[in-house]
């Protein structure tokens, strides 16, 4: 680390838990944040000051003038622009140093399956389940730690799949795929703007516990919270020994992150 980075992240190097060592690990670390909405706004800018080193952020939307009640990545500006280009180049104004790589288009099939490869860590910050399941299977086939958020009216869950971990539930463990799920999101049913920043810092901060390896995960566990109250709930989530997607693991596999 140079002087600047010394300077510039010296806060976190005061912490014992983390120290240089921490923060070298955030610098050298790889991450795939999928959704650059309200949830990955918040996650990927906690992730850039905090000096994750490279940074893919997937999207295929662009910004509208009714995202910009709750996406802080976009201003009035970036209307019409790609959000993963608006959420580049805001990104690169927090933190010139860490990597950040649009790619303008939903990640499935083939593409998803090799940026999720390439990284140590991905962000689930989407907002249907399709893409949800998708990115569950890929990051069960490279083994990779799966941190998701989901935020809808007044209610959010985060939840940790660590799937390096042969006994970590899936995704699919606890939100079994089905075609006669409904289909729910922000654009039909709305969204608190506030609870998507409490939700997408929430991701951030599992991810850098995980990038560092420090502390508890939510790795078996589900957050779920109704902001109307403030009130939160955990609930304990096993793995699935029948599960489609994971239940035939390879327990001798090498972990892969």
């Amino acid at each position: 680390m140079n002087d600047q980075q010394l300077l510039r992240y010296a806060r976190h190097i005061l912490l014992d838990e983390l120290g240089i060592e921490g923060q070298e690990k955030f610098l050298a670390a790889r991450v795939l944040v999928v959704g650059a909405g309200g949830l990955g706004s918040p996650a990927a800018l906690y992730l850039t000051t905090a000096g994750v080193g490279d940074i893919t952020l997937a999207d295929d939307d662009i910004v509208e003038l009714s995202n910009l009640q709750r996406q802080i990545l976009h201003g009035e500006a970036s209307v019409g622009r790609p959000k993963a280009e608006s959420g580049r180049d805001t990104l690169a104004a927090f933190n010139p140093e860490t990597h950040v790589t649009a790619r303008v288009e939903r990640l499935d099939g083939l593409a998803l399956d090799e940026a999720v490869a390439a990284v140590d860590l991905v962000l689930d910050c989407t907002d249907n389940f399709s893409t949800r399941h998708a990115i569950n299977r890929a990051c069960v086939h490279h083994r990779k730690p799966l941190v998701s958020g989901a935020a809808i009216r007044f209610d959010g869950q985060v939840s940790v799949y660590d799937l390096r971990r042969d006994d970590a539930p899936c995704y699919h463990c606890l939100f079994p795929e089905a075609d006669d799920v409904e289909a729910v999101n922000c654009a039909t049913t709305g969204v608190f703007a506030p609870l998507v920043g409490i939700i997408g810092a929430m991701q951030a901060a599992e991810a850098l516990k995980l990038l560092a390896g420090i502390g508890e995960s939510l790795s078996g566990r589900l957050l779920w919270l109704d902001v109307r109250t403030m009130q939160w709930r955990s609930v304990n989530v096993h793995r699935d020994p029948e599960c489609a997607v994971c239940g035939h693991r390879d327990a001798n596999v090498q972990n892969a992150a």
